[in-house]
């Protein structure tokens, strides 16, 4: 088994180029993406667009490095076969074909805070589980988070699934739970929703509403990076993370890095009408290559300053019914809430979301 790092070669995420069927199929890359979609569970899948993004850059500007695990290339010891390490990008897509990639993994390392983690997605394809291609993975990722200084690995798995399993067993400890929701624009009570709105607006009417799709106006930058850091009072359990700290620029970086995966987003703020203070904002997603009825809910917060006023309710509200109308195919709405959050559960119950399923994050000191 041969464990070779791998990265996007030029076109392999041109606009519409939506699975890896296209001229970057036969990668190694592409092979890894297979297994991602092999691997995913009921929910929106990611395109093939926004997986060569993601290798390359989290969204809050993680820098990304993928390994595939390859068939051939085993060399034999005294205890039988054992991994070859190729760390180059160029022999990384010459390697092998997408067909003998048995597994891989994909590793976001922070730069601007919480440089002491790593965060991990690991897969085996389906048929190859219980070979120890994960073990020899999971050695590999902590060898490369500890070649960059990182002290702790952080990865999520659904709570019914086999990352689970596999995560005991290999030492991780649960640190957070998150529960995912979905809300049915199909079958939504639009006329109750309304009505909703406009009780929870009689609570805020010192404050306006400003919306957009795509990229940030450049003089909003600064509002937005004051609002972004606002997710930072977020409850995270036992998660080993640190405040993010977020500039004009690095919420520029992010919205560049969405485009580049295909992204569209549509972003709503609340502004303290006296004093011109930014209070809140919401934002939707949809991927652009591969929405197949899917929408995500990104980012909601309110500021400390100016919460108690159902400002979060009015703001989902209004930024959900604005997007119905852009988005007239979109179906679905898909969001996660933190267990630890009953606050934005119960504003996300009372416009109709209902459970989808559970999903933890472990945490693994190395």
């Amino acid at each position: 088994m041969q464990i070779t790092r791998v990265a996007p070669v030029e076109n392999d995420a041109e606009p519409g180029e939506d699975d890896p069927d296209g001229p970057a199929g036969r990668s190694p890359l592409a092979g890894l993406y297979g297994i991602a979609r092999a691997c995913d569970l009921p929910g929106p899948a990611m395109s093939w667009r926004h997986f060569t993004a993601s290798v390359l850059s989290g969204s809050g500007g993680e820098r990304g490095e993928a390994w595939v695990a390859c068939d051939g290339g085993r060399t034999s010891g005294g205890q039988g076969e054992r991994s070859q390490i190729i760390d180059s990008q160029v022999a990384g897509n010459q390697v092998a074909g997408a067909d003998q990639v048995a597994g891989g993994h994909i590793l976001h390392f922070p730069q601007d805070d919480n440089t002491h983690l790593a965060l991990l997605r690991l897969m085996t394809h389906p048929d190859r589980r219980r070979e120890g291609i994960g073990g020899a993975l999971l050695d590999h990722a902590i060898g490369r988070a500890r070649d960059e200084g990182r002290r702790v690995l952080i990865a999520e798995a659904a709570a019914d699934g086999p990352g689970t399993a596999f995560a005991k067993a290999r030492g991780f400890s649960p640190a957070s739970t998150e529960t995912r929701l979905v809300l049915d624009l199909r079958t939504a009570d639009w006329s109750g929703l309304e009505l909703l709105r406009a009780r929870a607006v009689r609570h805020a009417t010192c404050y306006s509403l400003e919306r957009w799709a795509g990229p940030t106006p450049d003089d909003l930058l600064g509002d937005m990076a004051g609002l972004t850091e606002g997710m930072n009072d977020e409850p995270l359990g036992d998660l080993a993370m640190e405040d993010q700290r977020w500039s004009a620029g690095r919420v520029r970086a992010r919205e560049e890095m969405l485009a580049r995966a295909g992204q569209r987003t549509y972003t709503m703020i609340a502004r303290h009408t006296a004093s011109g203070e930014p209070a809140g904002f919401t934002q939707l997603v949809v991927d652009a290559e591969r929405p197949e009825g899917w929408a995500r809910q990104s980012s909601t917060t309110v500021l400390a300053p100016h919460r108690g006023r159902r400002l979060g309710l009015v703001l989902k509200l209004a930024n959900i019914t604005w997007f119905r109308a852009c988005e007239p195919s979109a179906e679905r709405v898909i969001t996660w809430i933190s267990v630890a959050n009953p606050h934005m559960r119960a504003i996300n119950e009372a416009m109709g979301f209902e459970v989808f399923d559970t999903w933890h994050q472990w945490q693994l000191d190395i």
